[in-house]
């Protein structure tokens, strides 16, 4: 093999390293923002069921005091 080849070789094997790096780095943001994604889901899901909880607890309120003015 001649020398040039060599090099073409070399330059090629060091881009394919630093794509690799890039494509790392990449995967780790993308997993990063995927976990902020999960924890802001599990936030609002977390906000949502207290919001439920919430909204029953009037309702069986306004059950309770309509029922009370069907007695009076």
């Amino acid at each position: 093999m001649s020398l040039e080849i060599l090099d073409q070789l070399e330059e090629k094997i060091k881009q394919a390293v630093e794509t690799i790096q890039l494509l790392q780095l990449e995967v780790e943001e993308l997993k990063e923002k995927n976990e902020q994604s999960r924890q802001a889901n599990e936030q609002l899901r977390n906000e949502n069921e207290h919001l439920k909880s919430e909204h029953n607890n009037w309702q069986e309120r306004l059950r309770s005091l309509l029922g009370r003015i069907d007695n009076v």
